[in-house]
């Protein structure tokens, strides 16, 4: 029976981060193997005996093994002749341990691995050895139990069903007995102060899973608490991503401009509400609605703005993952995939005020934060706030107003506006979860990514 806890020394944190591939001349992170379409865009993998069976035997699948072979040695020159340029030395390699390590810079990051061979939680900590929480036996089973009871409810029975409240309730109560517990133990025997910054970094079924808001947990006082009651919890795809929107760039604290898309209709009432919220704030707006909001005119805007509000449907192709889009004027659409192959050297945050922006489809691969959310990060933007499923329209004013409020506070003078995001997002669910008679899916449902 191993420990419950372990500090981790380095060899062994590096041995859970690292895998040696197939070629015994590379060595690839677990960092990069597990985001391999976010880190390199070379799309899906097949197993050899898959391709074997499509292909009809080995005699065609020497050729295309010869060819991609010869591929890859293209691909390798390429990146030397680069590498060998003054200032490309790390051009696409793969990050050092310590620079993954430098996510936690800023606070705990809540790494939690999935795998039918081994399953465990590492918390990664700024200038302290990291932690390992072993897992139970069935920890594996019962993640993937939790996530088919949350997901096959939402698509049997809806999200304003009676039925899916109490599904939720118990997948968080769940969550909490299977992670937080003993996460929350390990926080504080690390000496990690409540209200402090904590990011999650998920994988398999856990990315479909609401860590942010698990509970209640128990309490002396009687208080029903959740995750972030006690922290202000954010998420990130990977290391990489968390650590590339903290790089340094161009900083001030002057108000930043912001984009506002919105496309009001009549299933999207409250989006002229919004509209009228963000117009409103003491800083320069610049605004594309209805028919001025094409996805060419929202790409060439997106550039030269710091923030970007989009008040309009988020829809999800089932088995499209890249399809995945924002609902533009016309029926038209602004994907994922155009999103990913946007440059925005200026940007730093973007609120989604739309359906299932951080959401996995079913046909996302189980292991990568296929969304819009992640893709917002990926392109550019430093903190993104998105939605876990469909959105209440009728939320949509009161939680942007609340939210601007704090973010524009002069309580938190000399932080860049951006990083007061997930604290920003806080308070204004936690307002909007005072609301009487309010159903929990409507205020779990909002997430924070990045820095």
């Amino acid at each position: 029976m191993r420990n419950r806890y372990e500090v981790l020394p380095l060899n062994f944190t590096s041995y859970l981060i690292h895998y040696r591939s197939t070629s015994s001349s590379r060595r690839d992170f677990f960092e990069q193997g597990r985001a391999l379409i976010w880190s390199e865009m070379r799309g899906l993998r097949t197993s050899v005996d898959q391709l074997h069976d499509g292909l009809g035997g080995m005699d065609r699948i020497g050729p295309l093994l010869v060819k991609q072979r010869k591929l890859l040695d293209d691909r390798d020159n390429l990146l030397s002749q680069v590498r060998s340029l003054s200032g490309f030395e790390s051009f696409l390699k793969t990050p050092s341990f310590k620079t993954l390590t430098s996510a936690a810079s800023q606070g705990p990051v809540i790494i939690i691995n999935h795998s039918q061979w081994r399953s465990d939680i590492i918390i990664l900590l700024h200038n302290s050895s990291h932690c390992l929480i072993n897992t139970a036996d069935d920890f594996y089973d019962r993640a993937i139990k939790l996530r088919d009871r949350l997901t096959t409810s939402r698509i049997e029975h809806g999200l304003d069903s009676k039925r899916y409240e109490r599904d939720l309730r118990s997948v968080l109560g769940g969550l909490y007995d299977l992670v937080g517990r003993s996460v929350i133990e390990m926080l504080r025997y690390r000496n990690v102060p409540e209200q402090s910054r904590v990011w999650w970094c998920p994988t398999s079924v856990f990315c479909s899973l609401p860590l942010h808001a698990m509970g209640p947990i128990p309490s002396g006082d009687g208080i029903k608490r959740h995750f972030f009651d006690l922290y202000i919890p954010s998420y990130t795809p990977t290391l990489s991503a968390l650590i590339e929107s903290r790089k340094p760039g161009e900083q001030t604290f002057k108000k930043p401009s912001i984009l506002l898309v919105a496309q009001p209709d009549q299933s999207l009432l409250s989006a002229f509400s919004e509209t009228s919220v963000i117009k409103r704030l003491d800083t320069e707006v610049t605004t594309l609605i209805s028919n001025k909001a094409s996805p060419s005119a929202v790409l060439k805007r997106l550039r030269d703005h710091r923030f970007s509000h989009f008040a309009c449907h988020g829809n999800l192709e089932d088995g499209k993952p890249f399809d995945a889009s924002f609902q533009l004027h016309d029926g038209k659409r602004l994907t994922l995939l155009d999103i990913i192959r946007s440059r925005l050297p200026t940007a730093e945050f973007a609120f989604l005020s739309a359906c299932h922006t951080a959401e996995m489809t079913k046909g996302s691969i189980a292991d990568e934060a296929l969304h819009l959310t992640a893709a917002m990060q990926y392109c550019g933007f430093r903190s993104v706030v998105g939605t876990m499923w469909g959105m209440a329209d009728v939320d949509g004013p009161g939680l942007v107003k609340d939210f601007y409020e704090s973010i524009f506070s002069s309580k938190q003078i000399g932080t860049p506006y951006y990083e007061r995001s997930a604290k920003a997002l806080r308070d204004a669910v936690r307002r909007l979860r005072k609301t009487k008679g309010l159903p929990v899916e409507r205020w779990v449902n909002f997430v924070h990514y990045g820095a």
